[in-house]
């Protein structure tokens, strides 16, 4: 059985979907922070983990709604 989970959230300041397999695949991460993609990105890698995030936010204001959002989604 594999462990999958498929997550969403919806704020006034950000939108995000989140598919995560414990047992690996591809991983396509896209929040519109450079940096913070990058470290998602390694978060799947090394822990060989299918991640997929797309996220929207307001980050013509500001990153952190985006970062934070996303983290409380993972």
């Amino acid at each position: 059985m594999p462990r999958t989970a498929t997550l969403t959230r919806k704020t006034n300041e950000t939108s995000i979907a989140l598919s995560l397999n414990l047992d690996g695949g591809p991983y396509t991460n896209r929040t519109g922070v450079g940096f913070f993609d990058h470290m998602l990105d390694h978060i799947a890698r090394h822990g060989r983990l299918g991640l997929d995030v797309k996220a929207r936010g307001d980050t013509h204001i500001d990153d952190h709604h985006t970062v934070e959002d996303t983290g409380l989604v993972l």
